[in-house]
């Protein structure tokens, strides 16, 4: 069984008519429902929770964290980052989502801004599959139709992508890497662009097919923790005069 968590700052749908409606259960609990299943066990945490839902227990049970954050970035507290940094460098997998772009934990995986351009102007987005070969594609069609989405817009200040597997493509005009993937330590991380909250696209068949077939290839690989520090030799050295 898989443990995923899926991690929601929840506050737009606090404050925001229109988020509420759209996600009644939070954008948490709807990823949490299409995700749930007899091989996937999910939980939800969100940030006003003691830790923000992610303590120690919680954290060394989750094989994949699921990340959306926007207005209160600000507001994590940079011990639990740090937590999370850890066990992603340990091999818990990372899905980042939308404008968790900005998040702490992402910045400090990427060591750069994670800054963009960005629009909300109700345009049209499609996400090209750029790379057909790659498991979180399984069941894409060339590429994703999102009738509605805030735009963002390139240069997204990241490190190159280790894969490239979604390129957006805007009404607007613009293009942006919307799908990247990065190993750091022993844990795999996945961007995934689309998910503004005032629109319903985590409620979109083929968003949550990728979303699905992300946390599949994000968790973990069972492995041994190599052993740092002074090693001794595995064979005689034979000492040289």
């Amino acid at each position: 069984m898989m443990r995923v968590t899926v991690w929601n700052e929840n506050r737009h749908e606090q404050t925001n008519a229109t988020v509420k409606d759209i996600y009644p259960n939070g954008i948490h609990g709807t990823i949490a429902q299409f995700l749930s299943s007899e091989e996937v066990e999910v939980h939800t945490a969100t940030l006003d929770e003691k830790e923000h839902g992610l303590t120690e227990e919680v954290l060394s049970e989750t094989d994949v964290l699921i990340w959306w954050g926007h207005l209160a970035h600000h507001e994590v507290k940079d011990e639990i980052v740090a937590k999370v940094k850890k066990r992603v460098l340990e091999g818990m997998g990372l899905l980042v989502l939308h404008s968790g772009h900005f998040s702490k934990i992402f910045k400090s995986l990427m060591g750069t801004t994670c800054d963009l351009k960005w629009r909300e102007a109700d345009e049209r987005e499609r996400l090209w599959v750029v790379d057909p070969s790659h498991p979180i594609v399984d069941g894409i069609g060339e590429y994703i139709e999102l009738e509605k989405e805030e735009m963002y817009g390139e240069h997204f200040d990241i490190p190159a992508p280790d894969q490239l597997i979604f390129m957006s493509w805007f009404e607007g005009g613009e293009v942006f890497r919307s799908g990247c993937t990065y190993q750091r330590g022993s844990g795999k991380i996945f961007y995934f662009r689309p998910g503004h909250e005032t629109y319903p696209t985590y409620h979109q068949s083929d968003i949550q097919k990728v979303i699905k077939n992300a946390v599949q290839w994000l968790k973990p690989v069972n492995r041994n923790t190599p052993i740092y520090g002074n090693s001794k030799p595995l064979e005689t050295i034979t000492q040289k005069e």
